[in-house]
């Protein structure tokens, strides 16, 4: 490759859309607005969802549940995973550092899905029962951190 033979990719200098500039445009008269109607007219700005005047579909659907604003949400590992990281002594700083908390200040819990072969210690901030007594049983320590 060399400055030659170097081209912008496909559809990127492409001209904005003119319209209202003469019949030989192919974008004149009506501006590629149609005839007549609210659409056509200027100034003329609808509402997202709006339906020309029938019921909106996000006010005919039912509404169920419950948002709780308190909530709490954990980034998870399973055990399995902190087993391909091949460490023995892992902290939080060591989990942000590789990418596997997302958020800043994201909380961590540890799920127990997969088998320990060694004796590892985690610092996390919430661990399932399971994933607690396996990483007591292979002989390593499951800290809380505050």
């Amino acid at each position: 490759m060399n400055l030659s033979n170097l081209r912008a990719p496909k559809k990127a200098n492409r001209n904005r859309k003119r319209v209202g500039r003469g019949m030989g445009s192919g974008h004149g008269k009506t501006s590629t607005r149609g005839h007549k109607g609210q659409g056509s007219r200027s100034g003329s700005s609808l509402m997202r969802g709006f339906e020309g005047g029938q019921m909106p579909l996000h006010r005919r659907l039912p509404k169920r549940g419950f948002t709780n604003i308190f909530r709490i949400e954990y980034n998870t590992l399973n055990l399995d995973r902190l087993v391909e990281l091949g460490e023995t002594e892992l902290t939080l700083e060591f989990f942000e550092k590789k990418g596997l908390i997302k958020k800043k200040n994201g909380l961590l819990k540890i799920l127990g899905n997969g088998e320990l072969t060694g004796p590892i210690t985690v610092h996390a901030h919430k661990f399932s029962k399971s994933a607690q007594e396996k990483i007591e049983k292979a002989g390593g320590k499951a800290i809380l951190v505050a």
